[in-house]
């Protein structure tokens, strides 16, 4: 085997691609904080921000070796444990400490990814609490499994960028987590509207901007794989918001603007397990096809006692399962050289991308109700009524998003939402 050589195109690449990556997490913030009431809007966004902090760390301390030090099947092992062996040392053709910043990334908008099931009602500490554990225990050995040489890798299933790592495994928590806390208190009762929708559009704008670093970077390299997968980034979404928005004017006869960025990050999520396995047509084909079934998912869920607050698992459980398969459907040799699709010969790949959804499915259910449970034991995971009420802006930080105006009176509680 020949050494790896340090190639300065590839390094300069992988540097811009982690800081759009990094960028998603404050974007997706901004996309969930426009959904919510206005006295929940610090609290969203904080939901996201700091994820950086904790995950980030968490990541740096242990995480990274969990997902990356060895080749065994389930898990990493702890060689790379406070990064140690991570320095300027190559991996392939880029810095080690390049590859383990960019994939902590990702570990870092995954478990973010979550919040947006449990807005508005879950107690900042437990939550933070969650996410740091989530990632170290759940999307560590996943990345694991797929892309540091674990067992769903061996067995030859295709995730470019994380169909099944980042987004099928992220809606997964987010159904778990929002039945465990539990519905908002206003669920059901009132409408509960967005409180600033060009908030939301300007996190769909970002949010579509980083993640050409996520799927474009997931080559790990300024190479032809990064080129197709940054094509396939910017037509798969096209496809999916001009099929949602015909799916709006016929239900409704009108085009929502809320509706559009959500299409828009479906096709996102759509096409990241496939970014550089299918052709460019093949993302117009899939990002079409992804729109429908995440599209009726959502009127679905808004019949259900389910209070997914933003709709994570329409968009990125639906739509992180449609892409995976659609993978297993679409993928082309001759674009890809690693494998073809069912479409062109080849239907055991349709097969391993079952196997890639559902144990990814599966593990990620089972040990986020473990965890939830275990913190859920020794601290209250929702916030109690008259906080809820106050909103969690201020119970939960102690600041608003928005000034009341001079002369306002807030009334503070204690915990049993007595006046003090």
């Amino acid at each position: 085997m020949q050494p790896s050589t340090l190639s300065a195109a590839d390094t300069a690449w992988m540097l811009v691609a982690t800081a759009m990556v990094l960028l998603m997490t404050p974007a997706l913030g901004f996309f969930y904080g426009g959904m919510v009431r206005a006295k929940n809007t610090l609290n969203t966004l904080m939901m996201s921000f700091v994820a950086l902090g904790f995950v980030g760390v968490a990541w740096a301390l242990i995480g990274y070796s969990f997902g990356f030090a060895g080749t065994g099947g389930w898990i990493g092992g702890l060689d790379h444990v406070l990064l140690r062996g991570v320095g300027a040392d190559v991996r392939g053709t880029i810095p080690h400490v390049l590859f383990a910043s960019y994939q902590g990334t990702f570990a870092i908008i995954t478990a973010a990814l979550i919040s947006g099931a449990i807005v508005e009602r879950m107690r900042f500490g437990p939550y933070v609490a969650f996410i740091t554990l989530w990632s170290i225990l759940v999307y560590a050995p996943v990345a694991h499994w797929v892309w540091g040489g674990g067992w769903l890798a061996k067995l030859g299933a295709l995730d470019f960028a994380g169909g099944t790592v980042v987004h099928v495994n992220a809606a997964t928590a987010a159904l778990v987590a929002a039945v465990v806390v539990g519905s908002r208190k206003d669920y059901g009762r009132q409408a509960l509207v967005p409180q600033s929708v060009p908030f939301t559009l300007l996190g769909t704008g970002v949010l579509w901007f980083g993640w050409f670093g996520f799927n474009a970077g997931s080559a790990l390299g300024a190479t032809q794989s990064a080129a197709l997968a940054l094509a396939n980034t910017m037509f798969a979404p096209m496809a999916t918001f001009g099929v949602w928005t015909l799916l709006d004017l016929q239900r409704t006869r009108k085009a929502t603007a809320v509706g559009a960025a959500t299409a828009i990050v479906v096709g996102l999520v759509a096409v990241t397990p496939a970014a550089g396995f299918i052709s460019p047509v093949g993302a117009l084909v899939l990002g079409a096809i992804a729109a429908v079934p995440s599209y009726f998912a959502l009127l679905f869920r808004a019949r259900t006692r389910l209070d997914d607050s933003l709709d994570v698992v329409a968009a990125h459980g639906v739509g992180g399962v449609t892409g995976a398969l659609l993978t297993g459907v679409l993928a082309q040799k001759s674009w890809n050289g690693v494998a073809d699709g069912a479409l062109f010969g080849n239907p055991a790949q349709l097969w391993w991308q079952f196997v890639a959804v559902a144990a990814t499915i599966v593990f990620s259910a089972a040990a986020t109700v473990v965890i939830l449970k275990v913190i859920g034991a020794v601290s209250t995971l929702r916030a109690a009524p008259n906080e809820e009420g106050l909103g969690l802006d201020m119970t939960q930080h102690g600041e608003e998003a928005y000034s009341r105006g001079e002369g306002a009176v807030l009334i503070r509680t204690d915990r049993r939402g007595a006046p003090r």
